[in-house]
């Protein structure tokens, strides 16, 4: 069992930066693969990025790519979301998952955070 919880959403003017952080509970937290996704109202979720159990691995969604980072710590049970150049778009509820594979597919990831509330005004 993994207990999830994000923070470090929040409102945000167009070109700033923010960082999500998800902690993690377990003592197996390096044999998950962690992902971001995000959810805009009225629209399906998404996904934003995934990084492997190693944090050698890393995957973007085209939209985020350049602008957005992954990481984690394994040390801290945490895993981040460095967002730059933020735009109005990027608005929406962020959840962090955890897999035992290395997956993109939502379906897949088996443990989920409640989700933090970023606003990008334009």
């Amino acid at each position: 069992q993994v207990q999830l919880v994000e923070s470090g959403g929040g409102l945000v003017q167009a070109g700033g930066s923010l960082r999500l952080s998800c902690a993690a509970s377990g003592r197996t937290f390096s044999s998950y693969a962690m992902g971001w996704f995000r959810q805009a109202p009225g629209k399906e979720r998404e996904f934003v990025a995934a990084i492997s159990g190693s944090g050698r691995s890393t995957n973007y969604a085209d939209s985020v790519k350049g602008r957005f980072t992954i990481s984690r710590d394994n040390a801290k049970n945490t895993v981040y979301l460095q967002m730059n150049s933020l735009k109005p778009e990027d608005t929406a509820v962020y959840s962090c998952a955890a897999t035992p594979r290395w997956s993109y597919n939502e379906n897949r990831y088996d443990y989920w955070g409640q989700g933090t509330q970023v606003i990008v005004s334009s």
